[in-house]
């Protein structure tokens, strides 16, 4: 077998992915599979910004394990990618230095293990979003497909959507056969021979972590910065203090900053438990005002229409699989949705002690979470009744962690051909409705054929016989 490594740099975490195929399959017909993972200890590499050595540190545990997992004999065959996405985008905004020397040092930290290093990079929200879409549908087997009879074939399926919500960003991608107005978020890929047409949009600041800190900067500003605040989305019972640096530090926070302050001051936020209060104040954090385009999502940006199937991962998985935990409702349309957020922002931080109490840290925001999901992906991306229940929220597509960081080393790996293989082209269904009806046509004519002739001799026997 073959390995290869991704380390997927997220705002939150960092996440070592090691990935295995068959060593004698390089041409693009290799089934690339997940062979295991590890979830570093520890905040995203770009908090340990100004503490040198840290956020190298922060993968050695990582590292050890990928030694231990990939046989001895393959560790220098094999590739290792390290990928920053939007954590490492905002640190770049605030301070391109700073973001350099981390990613210099986990480059080097990377270096002095026995792989492949192939270097650090920050992934541009486009790459991200594009990179989500292609191991969707490279997991969904809509590229290409091993056949029963040991043949490869082009399935003829149509692609999914990727929607994928991070701590700092989240990602819409889908194809189209819609005018892309903005070409910024226009995508071309070429694979297995198919030119695929995406649009392809990452918001920064609208992960979730940085959009519960908004959410939060907003609250703060609308009440005039007072000592002690009320959350209309955190639960009535439930309060917490905060210091102003920890959520006025953050390039996302930055129009919400009062003119001065004590970053060391202490903020208390008590919950009101209050639904349309709550639904208000996420609103006032997007901006769906002035569209420059024929139409737009949000904060002035083009967006076709949804269309097709899509996969929602990450972020979505989990507040969606949570919705469906504490109020049995499966939220599988715009309305059953609603519901279950209402329900969820009813509840005491005690009634979702007694549902959930694993989730003891996290508690306090879902409702928040919830309705900033309502609000994303039905007022902004315009997900209705007919498009909603055809989004598939998961986790894993066969024991595979659906993210960008296989569709980042099937890329750079040379995994996936632009060009088609010798493959077999799944039949269309017009096509098979065809073969069947001349299948059934000739075995009529040889029906037929055979009825004829048993005739025919039984005629030529009457007649030799009257003429004894």
């Amino acid at each position: 077998s073959s390995y290869g490594i991704v380390l997927d740099a997220g705002s939150s975490h960092t996440s070592l992915y090691i990935y295995k195929w068959p060593a004698n399959k390089q041409n693009g017909t290799a089934v690339v599979t997940q062979h295991s993972k590890c979830h570093a200890e520890g905040e995203g590499i770009a908090s340990y910004a100004g503490q040198p050595g840290a956020a190298g540190q922060s993968l050695e545990a990582c590292l050890d394990h990928a030694v231990k997992s990939i046989p001895k004999d393959k560790h220098q065959l094999t590739p290792v990618y390290l990928g920053a996405t939007a954590g490492m985008r905002l640190l770049h905004l605030s301070s391109p230095e700073l973001s350099a020397q981390i990613l210099k040092e986990v480059g080097q930290k990377i270096q002095s293990y026995p792989f492949d290093y192939r270097g650090a990079a920050i992934l541009s929200g486009k790459e991200e979003g594009a990179y989500g879409w292609v191991t969707v549908n490279y997991l969904s087997e809509n590229f290409i497909k091993y056949g029963f009879e040991g043949h490869w074939f082009s399935p003829s399926r149509p692609t999914v959507g990727a929607l994928d919500l991070g701590g700092a960003s989240t990602q819409i991608t889908f194809a189209t056969q819609e005018k892309i107005e903005d070409r910024d978020d226009l995508m071309k890929l070429r694979l297995y021979g198919h030119e695929y047409t995406l649009y392809t949009h990452s918001f920064l600041c609208y992960g979730k972590d940085q959009f519960l800190m908004r959410l939060l900067a907003h609250i703060m500003k609308s009440q005039g910065y007072p000592q002690s605040v009320t959350h209309p989305c955190y639960p009535a019972d439930h309060s917490r203090t905060v210091t102003l640096s920890s959520i006025l530090d953050s390039p996302c926070t930055v129009k919400y900053k009062p003119s001065s302050y004590d970053p060391h001051a202490s903020v208390t936020v008590h919950g009101s438990g209050h639904y349309e209060y709550c639904l208000g104040n996420v609103s006032e954090v997007f901006s769906f005002n002035s569209c420059p385009f024929s139409q737009c999502s949000f904060d002035k940006v083009f967006q076709p229409n949804v269309t097709g199937g899509f996969m929602a991962f990450s972020a979505f998985f989990y507040v969606h699989s949570f919705l469906q935990q504490v109020t049995g409702i499966t939220a599988s349309s715009p309305s059953e949705l609603e519901d279950a957020t209402k329900k969820v922002c009813s509840m005491s931080f005690t009634q979702m002690m007694l549902l959930a109490p694993e989730q003891k840290s996290r508690l306090h925001y879902y409702c928040a979470a919830s309705v900033f999901l309502n609000t994303l992906m039905l007022r902004g991306y315009g997900f209705n009744d007919t498009t909603f229940p055809q989004i598939s929220f998961q986790k894993k597509v066969a024991d595979t962690m659906v993210g960008w960081a296989l569709g980042y080393m099937l890329s750079l790996s040379n995994l996936l051909p632009a060009e088609r293989l010798e493959l077999r082209k799944a039949l269309t269904p017009g096509v098979w409705r065809s073969l069947i009806f001349l299948f059934v046509m000739l075995l009529a004519a040889v029906l037929f054929f055979c009825l004829f002739r048993v005739y025919n001799g039984r005629n030529k026997k009457r007649g030799s016989e009257s003429t004894i």
